[in-house]
């Protein structure tokens, strides 16, 4: 089934002199323009295209990359603002109009908004909205504990921030779990730490299963022999600079080196910690 604001396989139907026909299924023949064309396609190839709707509400097939498909949200940029409502840049040559109606704030032009992209039921076009509110938390968690996932972070909160995990649900990553600052739209990978009876989610940015295995040690131990048997970190160690470093807290850096110096796989010194040399 054909799918308008996302990615969709198709079969070239014909070659014509200003582009290509695919075959758009239930929607009839649908045009790629010649200029969206990496290769020279024949008859029966299959090519991966985003479907749109253009100016003039026909579908138009491009191998432009969007930011964000029809159910995603994305950090988009406003381009312009007219009487009717804001048009953002989406990483394709069609902007997308996001009305007055559908703006938690009214948009400026040169702001970036984190936008959730559908299709309106009653235009049946291709529509943004920055009142994520409308959008998340509308289905039970389709996710797992203990599990990895890309993130957008939402909303800063007086606990922590808000963060949309599968584009569908958000959970809360306290302040106690932030090393660094974030800001509306920026992407982050972070764990489920719990899902409570509720359904809320409490998110945290290493695994709980890092905290229970040696997984942390060999990865402070491969982290050495990649830079020459050396780790300027330690005790003093700001717990954003390890966070960075090794992608894991300061309390299980503690742990993994503790276990490496107790199996005298590294030496502990002043300014950091080096690898014993290896057999």
């Amino acid at each position: 089934m054909l799918e308008i604001g996302r990615y969709n396989t198709l079969t070239v139907l014909r070659k014509v002199d200003f582009g290509y026909y695919l075959d758009g299924l239930d929607y009839g023949d649908i045009l790629m323009p010649a200029k969206y064309a990496a290769t020279e396609l024949e008859a029966g190839d299959e090519v991966d295209v985003f479907i749109y709707l253009d100016s003039s509400e026909k579908l138009i097939a491009t191998t432009e990359t969007p930011i964000a498909q029809t159910g995603e949200f994305g950090f988009l940029k406003v381009m312009k603002v007219n009487e009717f409502g804001a048009f953002l840049d989406w990483g394709i040559t069609k902007q997308l109009f996001v009305p007055f109606a559908e703006q938690k704030v009214k948009m400026e032009e040169g702001k970036s908004y984190l936008t959730y992209i559908f299709i309106d039921p009653v235009t049946e076009r291709i529509t943004g909205s920055s009142k994520i509110f409308r959008f998340v938390d509308q289905v039970p968690p389709l996710i797992k504990e203990n599990t990895l996932y890309e993130g957008i972070v939402w909303q800063k909160t007086d606990l922590g921030y808000k963060i949309i995990i599968n584009h569908n649900n958000s959970g809360l990553l306290f302040h106690n779990e932030v090393y660094k600052a974030l800001h509306q739209g920026d992407k982050i990978n972070v764990y489920i730490k719990n899902i409570r009876p509720d359904g809320k989610i409490d998110l945290t940015l290493t695994s709980n299963a890092l905290e229970k295995s040696d997984e942390v040690s060999q990865i402070i131990l491969q982290k050495l022999r990649d830079n020459k048997g050396f780790l300027p970190l330690g005790d003093h160690s700001e717990p954003e600079i390890i966070m960075s470093t090794l992608n894991m807290s300061k309390k299980n850096f503690k742990k993994g080196i503790g276990k490496l110096y107790k199996d005298r796989l590294i030496s502990i010194e002043d300014n950091g910690i080096y690898l014993v040399a290896e057999d």
